[in-house]
């Protein structure tokens, strides 16, 4: 009988499968880390910004500006304006703060909690959500200063994402916030969103906080347009003071800017843009200021000069 053949041993299975298949599990993970990071899958659908209503063009000075009256160039508007009162110490530190500086990055993530918001505001009062946004990141830097969600300011009058005054009223006058809280009522309330209050109105919830900005902006002549009577609007949105031109100049050329080059949230300001502005809206007012101030000081200064001309009182 032959010998048996000698039997080789086995040969071990090819890893070749196996790491193949590592690999595509590794580049599968990658993709849906991608997808997941970027929104595709899971979580929720990226909520874009409103459509812009109406863009703007650059604003040029225009002779038609009348000086007469300080802030409109409109008989009658600033009769039936609503207009904000700053304290002196308010105006003074907004004077010094109004820099458009934050150190906070915003993430469009938080934005997206407000577009919905700007949109609703916007179809219910009929003013451009640019305009209103603009304030908003004036006002509180897109809800992200300290203390936007309690207390109020350090003028001690305002308070919330918006900054409403909540102490200027009393004896028969209604606060700038008495007027509008109830403005949410007019537009239907997101399911969700951040810094929902569980009462009504509230100055520290989104919803009714924009909601009552965009009525006080209308009420105040505001439209889709981003022109001189959205400047108006703003600078009543502040006060009428100085500090209040410089408000109105910054809030409207963001919202030109932004009309022109796509809303950007963490963008600074045009300076080539706020020229423009002040220079076509913000200067005569600023002028006409000053033409007042001055009459002020005079009449001052002759009721000062009667007084120490009149001659002292007899000696009794």
């Amino acid at each position: 009988m032959p010998a048996a053949p000698y039997a080789s041993p086995p040969a071990p299975p090819s890893e070749r499968g196996a790491w193949l298949l590592a690999c595509t599990i590794g580049v599968i993970g990658v993709i849906v880390l991608v997808a997941v990071l970027t929104g595709l899958v899971g979580g929720t659908e990226r909520v874009a910004p409103p459509p812009v209503p109406a863009a703007a063009k650059t604003p040029a000075p225009t002779p038609s500006r009348s000086t007469s009256v300080a802030g409109s160039s409109k008989p009658g508007h600033r009769h039936a304006a609503i207009v904000a009162r700053p304290s002196t110490a308010q105006q003074r530190l907004d004077a010094r703060d109004y820099l458009d500086a934050t150190q906070t990055h915003i993430s469009r993530a938080w934005m997206e909690g407000f577009y919905p918001i700007y949109a609703t505001a916007q179809s219910t009062f009929g003013v451009n959500w640019l305009l209103l946004a603009s304030i908003h990141r004036q006002e509180s830097a897109f809800s992200t200063a300290r203390g936007t969600y309690h207390g109020l300011n350090f003028a001690h009058c305002c308070g919330g994402p918006m900054q409403f005054n909540v102490t200027n009223g009393g004896a028969g006058i209604s606060s700038t916030w008495d007027l509008v809280a109830d403005s949410y009522e007019y537009g239907r309330r997101p399911a969700r969103y951040d810094h929902m209050t569980t009462a009504h109105p509230s100055i520290y919830d989104d919803f009714d906080a924009i909601m009552a900005a965009a009525h006080l902006l209308s009420a105040d002549g505001a439209e889709y347009q981003l022109d001189e009577s959205a400047w108006d609007a703003a600078y009543d949105y502040y006060g009428h003071d100085a500090t209040g031109v410089t408000y109105a100049d910054q809030v409207l050329a963001r919202a030109i800017g932004w009309s022109q080059h796509g809303f950007c949230i963490n963008c600074g300001l045009e300076p080539a843009m706020v020229e423009a502005v002040q220079a076509a809206y913000g200067a005569p007012v600023l002028a006409a200021l000053e033409v007042e101030e001055a009459k002020a000081k005079a009449n001052e200064e002759a009721e000062a000069e009667a007084k120490a001309a009149l001659p002292p009182p007899p000696l009794t």
